[in-house]
């Protein structure tokens, strides 16, 4: 946990945007695998510890904001608890680590919802998203599962998304430390991405790497030789000759901030010449995504600066052909660059995406566009200083996507779909760095991991 103060002071300013009423924020349980004691590693809510900071089962938070009170329910372990479990702190003492005084039994909580939601007081509550919490909130509130969502507060959602979007100096120094981490497994990863190499074995490798900080890796590792399957999870293949491996991991800190980086390397160490030139306008539009990134710009402007960049290059190599502006504004280049540009990040690998992708990723001014490719963009509104963001771009060569718009004739002005197919095979490149907007500027969140051609091939050397 961090100071009580920084706790206090997050509460005391959702305090001023939040006009009445009560909020509850449920904190998590354990979570079955297979049977009821053999769970889930347990992982905090993410808004209850922003706020709270107690990173335990079975506790709820309260505010109050007509009395200005915080009010955490939370009851402490039994002695057969105590037995499997060992000597736990109080739930006063662990309350008072998050400047909190008033604590109450877990089983008060439903009578004080009661009175508070009879009484007429206006209700707060985040959209929920585990089985176990919406059946408890349920119980609690008398709130049906199936009316949850569309009774969550926005006032609260976008007070929360106000207050997390900007990262402290404490929440920095902990992405950091989650980026040091992820720097030591992607090092890793490379130095592992030779012939006759499981997937499975360097996938398990650098999960352990988060594991033995005693921490977690922050998303399920992304690690496969089929770098065109953008979520690819299967790691069952064995490393070949003149593929390219590509890694998306990152770590949690003891806190639970998140690092997220994604590298793609040649297997054996070696770049082809055509692995070569697609990599380098991949980084290229890494780089010059970067370099534009400063507060007031909007990220769907960054998002379509690469997009530029890869169309560009493409078109360099006679893959793309036409109009480089033209092709980006009909979206020509989404069928080698299929996603968004980046996503924000801070507790969560995605940040925030719970209280929806819309409410963190864009407002009133900045809408998400339509258009295949660009709409997977989570994050397009204007910078802002304290804004921790990824820029991912990638090129990907998708049989299926390939092959549909051939047949349909597609943005044939713009591909040439006789070139693109020779690349049929070939995978996918997507490079991403943690990148955190400055007042002036931005800069990364820490050490660069090995990126060019030449500090690749040289990280991977035997």
């Amino acid at each position: 946990m961090f100071k009580a103060e920084v706790y206090k002071s997050r509460r005391e300013a959702l305090q001023t945007k939040v006009r009445s009423g009560i909020a509850l924020f449920l904190g998590n349980v354990d979570s079955p695998m297979n049977y009821p004691a053999n769970t889930f590693h347990f992982r905090q809510d993410s808004n209850f510890l922003y706020f709270f900071g107690i990173d335990l089962q079975g506790v709820a938070g309260v505010f109050d904001f007509d009395e200005g009170r915080d009010i955490i329910f939370g009851d402490d372990i039994e002695l057969d608890d105590i037995i499997w479990m060992g000597t736990q702190p109080s739930m006063k003492d662990n309350a008072a680590k998050a400047g909190i005084e008033d604590v109450r039994p877990m089983t008060e909580l439903a009578g004080y919802l009661k009175k508070a939601l009879s009484s007429g007081r206006e209700f707060h509550f985040l959209p929920l998203y585990r089985g176990e919490t919406k059946i408890q909130f349920e119980l609690l509130t008398g709130i049906k599962i199936a009316e949850q969502k569309n009774k969550a507060s926005l006032e609260l959602i976008k007070a929360v998304i106000s207050l997390r979007n900007i990262k402290d100096e404490y929440e920095i120094t902990e992405l950091e430390k989650a980026a040091a981490i992820g720097h030591q497994m992607h090092v890793a990863s490379m130095k592992m991405a030779h012939p006759g190499e499981y997937e499975r074995n360097i996938a398990g490798i650098i999960e352990g790497i988060a594991l033995s900080h005693g921490t977690m890796v922050s998303f399920p590792v992304i690690l496969s030789q089929n770098g065109e399957t953008l979520h690819n999870h299967d790691h069952s293949q064995i490393l070949q000759e003149g593929r390219m491996l590509l890694t998306d991991a990152g770590a949690e800190t003891v806190t639970h901030y998140a690092s997220d980086f994604t590298r793609t390397v040649p297997v054996g160490g070696k770049f082809s010449l055509r692995q070569k030139n697609i990599y380098q306008i991949v980084l290229d539009a890494n780089n010059k995504a970067i370099e534009a990134l400063k507060p007031g710009v909007t990220y769907q402007s960054i998002h379509l600066l690469a997009a530029r960049v890869i169309a560009s290059g493409l078109k360099d190599l006679n893959i793309m052909k036409g109009d480089v502006d033209e092709a980006v504004r009909q979206g020509a280049h989404a069928m080698f660059f299929p996603h968004g540009l980046g996503h924000m990040m801070g507790m969560d690998v995605h940040d925030m995406e719970g209280l929806g992708e819309d409410n963190v990723g864009y407002d009133e001014e900045i809408k998400r566009s339509k258009q295949f490719g660009t709409a997977y963009l989570r994050l397009g509104r204007k910078l802002e200083p304290g804004f921790v963001l990824t820029t991912e771009p990638g090129i990907y060569f998708i049989p299926a996507l390939v092959n549909l718009w051939k047949k349909e004739g597609k943005f044939s002005d713009f591909i040439n779909y006789s070139e693109a197919e020779k690349y049929l095979g070939f995978g996918g490149i997507r490079l991403e760095d943690d990148i955190l907007i400055t007042e002036t500027g931005s800069r990364f969140i820490g050490e660069r991991i090995p990126i060019t051609i030449n500090e690749i091939e040289e990280t991977m050397k035997r």
